[in-house]
């Protein structure tokens, strides 16, 4: 679809989480046509977890977003889809990729949404491709484990913060869920959680820096439990880590199921989102350093530090592995 300028920042740059969203759309409905591809209940399928996102380049009004997916890997009660997102300028007819993108469903009966239903196989072209399907398939399992085990934190309002402080520029969102978030389930579709998490992240990042940001990438973003339509959700975003050039900030959402007065307030998804400071020619520029007061906030300086520098390695490894 077309860009439009409701898609965009001021700057014209269209919002991360518009694409999110639109790669969640896409993976949905290739899934759920492919989980009710057998005789069986009819099923919907629902987000469990994004793999890490890289924006490789801006997409801007007025440009065309053509976004295509396709299935790679099921196990017995999992999809994984690729997508990928190619911007086209209408006018030159250049065209470029923007993203790459790795999602994992699970089929949920109509009749009952906490039945996971069992997925059809898919047929591979040779047997490599289920062998490395599975592999993604017990590494994202371990992980998405791993994260809900360490989701216990807080953020709690700070007076009168200095600049560049984690307290200056934390942000939070609240959103009551209504029909048009959810799937015909009742739940809140992936792709809107995913848009209000990257609009609180951008908040973040633009306090801290005060100039033009732009979603660089996303972490995994791992969906732990479901939030239900009448649901208020908080949606809290706070800065982890900077070096010269980027900004790591951590998001994660919190679910008071109002309808449901009998459950309490739960942590329903987590990730981490990283921006890059631009000047109003679209060139980066530095990012102010991040000044950390307490322990636990240097400890997640240091933990984003080893994510960043993890990240960094593996980009120059693929470099040298393209340029051979």
């Amino acid at each position: 679809r077309i860009m439009r300028p409701d898609d965009a920042n001021v700057a014209g740059n269209v919002h991360g989480g518009t694409i999110l969203k639109m790669i969640e759309e896409a993976g949905a409905i290739i899934s759920t046509r492919h989980c009710n591809s057998q005789a069986g209940e009819p099923c919907v399928a629902a987000l469990a977890r994004v793999e890490r996102t890289d924006f490789l380049s801006p997409v801007c009004i007025g440009e065309v977003a053509n976004v295509s997916a396709e299935i790679t890997y099921t196990s017995r009660h999992s999809v994984e889809v690729q997508v990928n997102v190619m911007s086209e300028n209408i006018l030159t007819g250049a065209k470029k990729v923007t993203n790459k993108a790795t999602l994992w469903y699970v089929p949920l009966s109509l009749k009952n949404v906490n039945k996971v239903l069992e997925v059809p196989p898919i047929q591979y072209t040779r047997k490599e491709q289920e062998d490395e399907g599975k592999k993604r398939y017990e590494e994202q399992k371990l992980d998405r484990l791993e994260t809900k085990q360490r989701n216990g934190d807080v953020i709690f309002p700070i007076i009168n913060p200095e600049p560049h402080t984690v307290g200056y520029s934390q942000s939070s969102l609240i959103h009551l869920v209504g029909p048009s978030d959810c799937t015909l389930l009742g739940f809140v579709h992936g792709g809107v959680t995913m848009k209000l998490m990257d609009e609180v992240a951008g908040i973040v990042a633009a306090r801290h820096c005060k100039t033009n940001i732009v979603t660089a990438s996303v972490d995994a973003i791992n969906f732990h439990e479901k939030i239900k339509k009448g649901s208020v959700i908080t949606i809290s975003g706070r800065m982890t880590f900077t070096s010269n050039k980027s900004m790591e900030i951590e998001v994660f959402v919190d679910a008071d199921p109002f309808v449901d007065e009998t459950r309490e307030r739960y942590r329903a998804v987590s990730a981490f989102f990283t921006y890059v400071s631009l000047s109003k020619e679209g060139k980066p520029l530095p990012v102010p350093q991040l000044l950390t007061e307490t322990e636990d906030e240097k400890r997640r300086f240091e933990e984003g530090k080893g994510r960043y520098l993890q990240t960094k390695a593996k980009r120059q490894v693929q470099l040298q592995q393209a340029a051979q």
